[in-house]
């Protein structure tokens, strides 16, 4: 007998789609629409889509302070660029972020046990409690992957539900990590899965595996997204994260977003991206000589 998971995913024709067609789908629409979105006023939209983001064993107070007042401050230094979207830290640091900033964007916190996402299903839950305890108005988790990949569904939705519940009022991200799951099957029953639990915004990557945000993992998650829209008339939001390093890249995928999914999708409330190095280089294309303001 099928399981409820099954079915969801025959629903979405999760395993009729085949990466090679991705591939053909994804190229030909960047071909005919990457130009025209190749411009500054794109580049702007794009840097105010940023969850400028630092997560490094590293870190310091000193250093996440620093770059809070960078933002709060951004406004002054560049008058005609909105501000990012917001700001991404690991949970020790939400408080620190929560008292320095004076501008009305989100403060995400990566949490459940990010990035691996190995651990008790108790931890994930009180530390993302806790994430928003102390501030946090996004919350980034990881399904866990091992547990997708060996097909215990229920166990990965469950986990989602329970996050969901404890993220209350704050948005929850739920990262796929799309290049550990190879397929373009398994990244469309991977959104649909995440969806279902009640996510907010999917998104690739932590940044932390080799492969990270491809623009074939846009067009599969964007176009699950359209679907899912369609079916149930809920609207998710996309992150694509980690590599995503010139304006370039950011430029095509904001142009899988506006093709598959469409103006209603191309703000941050519905569109970021997660990133640490491409502000700069945003920064760099709208000026057109170089920035290092962040």
């Amino acid at each position: 007998m099928a399981t409820k998971f099954e079915e969801l995913f025959s629903l979405y024709g999760c395993d009729s789609i085949t990466d090679e067609q991705v591939k053909q789908e994804m190229e030909q629409l960047l071909s005919a629409h990457f130009e025209e979105n190749n411009t500054t006023e794109v580049y702007k939209r794009c840097f105010n889509s940023i969850d400028l983001t630092s997560l490094k064993e590293t870190d310091t107070e000193e250093e996440i302070r620093s770059m809070v007042e960078k933002v709060n401050n951004f406004e002054e230094n560049f008058p005609d660029i909105p501000n990012v979207g917001a700001i991404c830290v690991f949970p020790a640091m939400v408080s620190t972020v929560k008292a320095t900033l004076t501008e009305p964007i989100g403060i995400a916190a990566v949490s459940a046990g990010f990035p691996a996402s190995q651990t008790f299903i108790e931890v994930k839950v009180a530390e993302t409690g806790m994430c928003v305890m102390e501030g946090a108005t996004e919350i980034d988790v990881v399904i866990s992957v091992g547990k997708f990949l060996a097909g215990k569904y229920d166990e990965v939705f469950e986990e989602l539900t329970e996050i969901k519940s404890a993220c209350r009022d704050a948005h929850l991200k739920v990262i796929l990590e799309t290049g550990a799951l190879k397929t373009a099957a398994n990244i469309k029953k991977a959104s649909i899965l995440a969806m279902a639990a009640g996510a907010d915004f999917i998104k690739t990557s932590t940044g932390k595996i080799p492969v990270a945000a491809t623009p074939e993992a846009t067009f599969i998650m964007c176009t699950a997204i359209k679907e899912w829209n369609e079916k149930t008339g809920a609207k998710v939001g996309y992150k694509p994260a980690g590599g995503i390093a010139t304006a370039e890249d950011a430029v095509k995928h904001y142009t899988l977003v506006k093709e598959i999914l469409g103006d209603e999708w191309l703000n941050n409330k519905m569109f970021r991206f997660g990133a640490s190095s491409l502000a700069n280089k945003l920064l760099s294309s709208i000026r057109q000589e170089e920035v290092k303001y962040f």
